[in-house]
């Protein structure tokens, strides 16, 4: 046979073999890009399993939601499997499935770093353009977490929220004078080099929180543009930097430093305040204390489904996300005060929260936090481009050499 017509036969063998493996993809996988379109039906055709990943610590809060779903509903669910990834990983994963025309991954729980930088790259399907009147618990939001919810847009659903910080917090028996301001913290730092950490911000709640929070401490021109707006924010950061010896790549090694004493002042919020008292990882007695000029930066934990995920599995991702923002529900979010106080929807008190929660929290939650959350002013993070370019100048200006491995 000639060199040509081999060359012919070999393609159109490659190409028939393509379009088998395109028809025949695995019957759990996520389907072919193709398989968002069109309409999403108010019930899938058969039970769908759900592939979800979690890459803000959200399960603590939520798979208890989720579970309770799937034992209530077997015609819309089959099966659940969970995992977990860092935060900076989500757009590479979700990016070479979309390519391969593969998407696995059905329901993403993230915060507003993977929120923002899937924005960014076009990967989240804006399900709420259509169908926002089948998630009726999105018209009952906390006046902070719909906040949260605009910064979103159509792209995710938030199932979470809390006010966040950023709070420092210390051990007051190695810290019997904590900084009472922003230069007061400098000072401390530049007297006991390395003892005042927070975690990389693409990565860490509490590190983006101190990262968004001291545009407002300092006085910046602009604090929602880190481009042109932080020119005091970037050149403290800076000078702080001369005293940080490393940036742990999350926050729970901030919490393990703060422990063991490796660290003595570290950027946190009130959940990871709280939970890591619950759990034993940071001592009971550690206090916590906010700088003059002090704003709240909320946070917010995000579901979002990626373009490629096939219209049954999308209709049964919007019947799961109406009933997680149940009040019922919504009170499974108190959890041991991992993003205290947690529920997104109104009227949902800690009354309503499951024994253990409300215990913990009794226990290990601070009388302050109602007055603090009160009286002083709630800011919505940055918009997804500002904070992509917040994260990049960061990463390359400020601690990205120093960044624990």
């Amino acid at each position: 046979m000639p060199p040509l017509a081999r060359r012919r036969v070999v393609t159109a063998a490659a190409t028939t073999a393509l379009l088998l493996l395109s028809a025949c993809s695995a019957p759990d996988s996520g389907g072919s890009a193709q398989d968002d379109g069109g309409e999403v039906p108010a019930k899938p055709g058969k039970a769908v399993t759900l592939n979800i990943l979690d890459v803000a610590g959200n399960l603590q809060l939520t798979q208890g939601m989720i579970d309770d779903f799937v034992s209530k509903n077997s015609g819309v669910v089959s099966k659940v499997t969970y995992s977990k990834s860092p935060a900076p990983e989500l757009v590479g994963k979700v990016k070479a499935q979309q390519n391969a025309n593969r998407v696995d991954i059905d329901l993403v729980l993230t915060g507003v770093d993977g929120l923002s930088a899937g924005i960014e790259q076009g990967l989240w399907n804006p399900l709420l353009t259509k169908y926002a009147d089948r998630l009726p618990g999105v018209q009952e939001y906390l006046p902070g977490a719909a906040a949260m919810q605009k910064l979103a847009g159509d792209s995710g659903v938030t199932v979470t929220y809390y006010p966040s910080g950023p709070l420092i917090e210390y051990l007051p028996a190695k810290v019997p004078n904590p900084p009472k301001t922003a230069q007061e913290l400098l000072d401390y730092a530049k007297a006991n080099p390395g003892a005042v950490q927070y975690a990389r911000p693409s990565n860490s709640g509490p590190g983006r929180t101190f990262l968004m929070g001291l545009p407002y401490l300092l006085g910046d021109s602009d604090p929602k543009d880190p481009t042109g707006g932080w020119d005091k924010t970037w050149a403290y950061l800076g000078e702080l930097n001369k005293y940080v010896t490393l940036y742990p790549s999350s926050t729970g090694e901030t919490m393990k430093n703060l422990a063991n004493g490796s660290a003595k002042i570290i950027a946190s919020t009130t959940g990871w305040d709280i939970n890591p008292r619950v759990l034993g990882t940071v001592p009971k007695e550690a206090a916590i204390g906010t700088l003059e000029g002090f704003h709240w930066v909320t946070d917010a934990h995000y579901a979002v489904v990626p373009k490629g995920v096939s219209t049954d599995k999308q209709s049964a991702i919007l019947l799961l996300l109406a009933h997680m923002l149940t009040k019922e529900q919504q009170a499974k979010a108190y959890d041991k005060g991992y993003f205290y106080p947690g529920p997104a929807v109104k009227d949902v008190d800690l009354a309503m929260a499951p024994a253990d929660s409300r215990a913990a929290i009794e226990e290990f939650g601070r009388p302050e936090y109602p007055d603090l959350i009160a009286k002083n002013p709630l800011e919505v993070p940055l918009g997804s481009k500002e904070l992509v370019a917040a994260f990049d100048r960061w990463d390359r200006e400020i601690g990205g050499a120093k960044v624990a491995k």
